[in-house]
């Protein structure tokens, strides 16, 4: 199938985020492409994951639409692959709750996720808080989350840079490669060593745009983990049964 691009006058196009939506059912993606064309995005359609990679590296998309059934590779393997080498805002489409069990017991980090039947100005809306995140990746943490540099147990996190570091011993530096929404986690869990968050309070905290659902924190915080455990520092989050999370860097 040939690709189709839709969108409003050509001259307010080549400003508009441009939204790859990746559904082999011509129906439901017809109906999406026309409702992100009346909010003044930008879209690309594709029907099948390999399909969606050739895009991807041709067009560059600040965000995709990504629907799990599809037909060769499909939504989970692609979003694996993307994570390997992107992290370009991804919202998955799914008619099955098994696939959303699936989806976040597999923490493959999407960005947030749609079951069908859905109400078109709804995905839009959920778009846009998504691409607002994503432009807050491109601008400093705000300055609520970290001075300058800050020091929290075995943990360095530096604000300008957008970098963490675990110490390690003798000197070692163990550097963490983070996503913008897990640096903001982890910088709004080290400001408060010791207190617990709820995960409505690190959504307020770190997603402030966003609608996300609780279950989307605690994967990002599940990636967050895997990596400090890489560094050496498997349980320098902990998580408090029934309500939320807590960064325990040690004794004081």
């Amino acid at each position: 199938m040939a690709l189709a691009e839709t969108g409003p006058a050509l001259a307010a196009a080549a400003r508009a985020p441009l939204v790859l939506v990746v559904e082999d059912e011509q129906g439901i993606a017809d109906v999406l492409l026309a409702y992100l064309q009346r909010d003044g995005l930008r879209s690309l359609h594709c029907v099948d994951g390999l399909q969606a990679l050739h895009v991807l590296e041709q067009h560059q998309p600040d965000l995709l639409l990504l629907d799990i059934k599809l037909p060769g590779m499909d939504g989970l393997e692609l979003l694996r692959h993307l994570r390997a080498h992107s992290d370009v805002p991804v919202i998955m489409l799914t008619a099955f709750a098994d696939d959303v069990d699936r989806l976040l017991g597999l923490r493959l980090g999407a960005d947030d996720y749609v079951t069908k039947p859905f109400v078109p100005a709804e995905v839009v809306a959920r778009v846009r808080a998504v691409l607002r995140r994503s432009t807050a990746a491109r601008q400093p943490p705000p300055q609520t989350y970290t001075p300058t540099r800050l020091r929290c147990g075995p943990l360095e996190l530096e604000q300008e840079t957008h970098s963490a570091v675990v110490l390690g011993e003798a000197g070692a530096r163990h550097p963490l490669a983070l996503t913008l929404t897990e640096f903001r986690l982890l910088a709004c869990l080290a400001t408060q060593p010791r207190r617990c968050f709820s995960r409505q309070a690190l959504i307020e905290a770190c997603l402030p745009e966003s609608d996300a659902l609780d279950r989307v924190i605690d994967s990002h915080l599940s990636k967050l983990r895997h990596k400090l455990k890489v560094a050496g520092q498997p349980e320098l989050i902990e998580t408090v049964r029934g309500i939320g999370y807590r960064l325990w860097p040690g004794e004081a």
